[in-house]
């Protein structure tokens, strides 16, 4: 395999990774055969009709599944999966409620065992870089939806992971607090050199947000391309506004084979 691709070096490596669940009916295939590459600090959308395994392919990359064949290499060195050097952020914040932020967002700092007047520290710091000093004490119930997505963004990048894992975080908020955090995402990702894989069915933030986008096909799912988004400015609203974005969404949709009522009649 080459370490570099593109003039770029190569974090993660998928090949030919298979996956089946078992039924009564006897095996399901639901990964069949997927291969593709991350590099590092790369930002990569991983997009697909409903059910085709998006978030199989995101539990395999984590180390939560086992694939039945294939392998995986981060940087250069075959991995069962990423465990430990991965951090996740789901559609809810699974905040616990009975903690408060400050308390919620130093949980991993407090069971990796460092000292809490640290972990404190640092997590004051967090909370100041994006923008919830005054809520160190609040309860996660007395917050916006927006204000605990930050919170668990915070806590998922507090402990260093290399790589971001996001399972369509934004989906449940409204559209403005949508672009927001996309913006808080994306500067955050600047600021600690972070790689992230999204897993989204929204064709609008992946283009808007990535730097490439893979494409799955029905299952048993393949990969059916893989598309590098080149837009000239990365900010949420600029991004929507540039003009090549409504051709690289057309181009998404065509590859999924999404119709419009116009088309399909």
């Amino acid at each position: 395999m080459d370490a570099l691709a593109n003039g770029r070096d190569v974090q993660l490596a998928l090949r030919g990774i298979r996956k089946a669940f078992p039924s009564r009916g006897g095996a399901v295939p639901v990964l069949d055969g997927l291969n593709f590459d991350i590099y590092e600090r790369d930002f990569v959308s991983i997009i697909g009709p409903s059910g085709c395994g998006k978030t199989t392919v995101f539990n395999v990359i984590a180390g939560l599944l086992e694939p039945d064949e294939g392998t995986m290499r981060f940087r250069g060195e075959i991995v069962p999966g990423l465990s430990g050097r991965v951090g996740y952020m789901m559609q809810k914040d699974l905040l616990f409620p009975w903690r408060t932020v400050l308390q919620n967002v130093m949980l991993g700092l407090e069971m990796k065992g460092v000292d809490a007047r640290a972990a404190t520290e640092t997590a004051r710091d967090y909370l100041a870089r994006f923008g919830l000093s005054g809520f160190e004490n609040a309860y996660p119930k007395t917050l916006s939806g927006g204000m605990r997505q930050r919170a668990a963004l915070i806590r998922t990048l507090i402990m260093d992971p290399d790589i971001l894992l996001l399972d369509e975080p934004f989906s449940a908020l409204d559209y403005q607090t949508r672009l927001y955090l996309e913006g808080v995402l994306l500067d955050a990702v600047e600021t600690f050199h972070k790689t992230v894989v999204l897993v989204t069915h929204d064709i609008d933030e992946a283009v808007a947000l990535s730097k490439r986008v893979v494409v799955l096909g029905n299952r048993p799912t393949r990969v059916k391309g893989v598309h590098d988004i080149a837009l000239n400015d990365r900010s949420p609203i600029g991004a929507r506004s540039d003009p090549r974005f409504s051709e690289y969404f057309n181009t998404l949709c065509g590859e999924l084979d999404i119709q419009t009522r116009a088309r399909a009649a």
